[in-house]
Parts: structure tokens; sequence; C-alpha cells
């Protein structure tokens, strides 16, 4: 069987301002010129870092400085995107109570959006989410170890919240759901996770052992969100785990050293015998629309990400404006630093 083309992207906000510009601007707006490069892949993911819905109100039962909630529309706007799935195991689904969240879900399912990580119970929440193209059988999985108060029991909605821990206790339940994505008949399984502080530009240690142990209990793919900055890739066992996505499409304030407008698009090689490669596009979000870096905004994405990934042995190669890491190569080789 062929590869197919799998594109993953960070955290995607289409709340406040980006709900403004939805209104004002079209659907299509906040995608920018990566429009075409979403659309063009076989299956698309991203981290959904809002709730959709007219319901609701913002949550109130302990502070929470930010409540993101987008208008019907951004269903639409994701479907426009070729965006085959979200996770929602994150801090903001929940932004303005049960209602709004029921809601979402309802619409994700009539418009024929997958989604994992968040449910009416917690059976639904835990449930991969299967996407198919051209033969190959993909389940998503999603965890989250932020708002602990807003894990789903048997009997109320809420997310697929998971501790990150060594502990028998969480490994768990991250090997009967990777078990339950096979069952299921998965050819490759992702396990997408929202863990951890924001701004922070590198794993802890608890961090990648956690990682180590989803790859070990069968996982194909590791994608982690939540900090707001893209992280190194490691490659473990021969599967990629991407640290932290970073963000994609927001209308947040910009750090200006830590520069959490830039990211990545990651675009993976995906066969039944796992991830052959993983095209890395930089990107930068202005103005509430995520569009392809460029010049040295380009050149310093691509150096950046090269340097966190060597620094777990992972090489990013290059060739002319285009960067990748090759994850059947059988020796490391010398790192190939982007120049301008």
């Amino acid at each position: 069987m062929e590869s197919i083309r799998l594109a993953l992207a960070g955290d995607v906000m289409l709340g406040r301002l980006t709900d403004h510009a939805l209104r004002q601007r079209g659907l299509n707006y906040p995608w920018g010129n990566v429009l075409p490069r979403l659309k063009a892949a076989d299956l698309t993911v991203v981290n959904l870092e809002c709730v959709v819905s007219r319901s609701g109100r913002p949550w109130s039962r302990w502070s929470k400085t930010f409540h993101f909630r987008a208008a019907p529309h951004a269903i639409h706007a994701l479907r426009l995107a070729g965006i085959d799935a979200v996770t929602l195991a994150n801090n903001h689904v929940l932004d303005y109570e049960e209602p709004a969240l029921l809601e979402m879900l309802t619409s994700l399912s009539r418009a024929d959006i997958a989604f994992a990580g968040a449910g009416r119970n917690l059976e639904e929440a835990r449930r991969p989410a299967f996407l198919e193209a051209r033969g190959l059988r993909l389940a998503i999985v999603a965890f989250t170890d932020n708002e602990p108060g807003w894990a789903a029991t048997a009997t109320s909605p809420g997310t697929n919240w998971l501790e990150v821990s060594l502990g028998e206790e969480s490994l768990a339940i991250v090997r009967q759901s990777i078990a339950a994505a096979r069952q299921g008949g998965a050819d490759a399984v992702l396990v997408s996770n929202h863990w951890g502080p924001n701004m922070v530009e590198r794993p802890s240690a608890l961090f990648r052992q956690f990682a180590h142990a989803v790859i070990d209990a069968g996982a194909d793919i590791y994608f982690g969100h939540s900090s707001h900055l893209f992280q190194g890739v490691e490659l473990y066992r021969g599967r990629p785990i991407i640290y932290d996505a970073g963000d994609f499409v927001d209308d947040y304030a910009v750090d200006p050293e830590l520069r959490n407008d830039r990211g990545l698009l990651f675009e993976l090689s995906l066969g039944r015998h796992g991830v052959r490669r993983i095209g890395l596009s930089p990107t930068i979000i202005d103005d509430c629309q995520v569009n392809l870096a460029e010049g040295e905004e380009r050149q310093a994405i691509a150096r950046r990400i090269a340097a966190l990934s060597m620094e777990f042995g992972t090489v990013v190669q290059s060739a002319g404006d285009r960067w990748w890491i090759d994850c059947e190569a059988s020796q490391p080789q010398a790192a190939v630093t982007a120049t301008s």
C-alpha cells in the first residue's frame, strides 16, 4: 500500500477575535495560504482549543482566566479547511460549561468531523476516533492532564483526563486505549496529549519518559501540544514523538522573545509500517491568520526545530527551502543548518 499524507497542526483557537475575523473576512480567512496544504493532505488533524456553540455561559465554578468560544460557523471553517478530525482533550472545551460542549459534539458529528478526547461520558471521551484514507485506517486517542476537574465520568460529560505518570494507573489506561484502537481495526495509532504548562521550550524528563512509555505501549505517533511553543521531535524506536506542535491559529498576545506566533505544519508520510518521513513547513500567525513563513522568519523557525530536535538525536535535513525528518534513516547524519 502507498503511504498517505497525514497533516498535523497544533492548537487551533477560533474564538474571540478569530471568531470576529470569520464573520467579517470569510470562513477561509484563518487558514491563509496554508489552506491548499491542509486540503491536499489525505487526512488532517488539529487540536481544537475552544468550544463551538451558541449555548452555554462562561465557566464560573472556579476561577478561570480565559474562556474561548466560537460561533457555529467555525464548524464550517473546519470543513472548508479539510480538517478530518479534532482532538478535544484540552483545557478549553468546557469554557462555556456542559451544554456548550454537548452542542459542539452534535455539530461535529453532523459535519462528519471525527473527534477524540471529550464526550458525553467517560466511555465516549476515551473512545478512539477512526479515519480512513486509501486503505489505511488511523485511530486517534486523546488525553489531557489539564483541568482535572473537567474529567468525564460514567454519567457526566467532560474530557479524557490522564495524569502524566509512569504509575500503573495511568499506563494501564494508555494500554487499554491503544488496544481498543487496534481492536477497532487500526493500522496506525496516534496518541494526542494536551499536556504541561504554557511557554515551555522543552519537555521535562518525566514527559519524555511518559512519551516513551506510550510508544512502548504500541502507539505509532505521539502528538503533543499545550505549551504554545513548538518543541523538538524525537524518534524513539523509529516512531516520532512531537513533544509540542505549538500554536497554529489564534488571537493570542505574542511573547517577543519566545515567539508563540511561530509554528509548523507537520506533514507525515504514513504507511502500514509506520511513519517514513515528516515534512516540516514553518508557519506564522498574524491578525488571526496562519500563513507559510517567509524569509528570515522561515529560516529562524527551521533553525529552531532543527536545534531542538538534535537535542534528542533527531536530524532535520534540508534541501533548498524544504526541511524534513527521515524516520527510516538507519544511521544518524550530520545536521543540515537552515541558511538564508
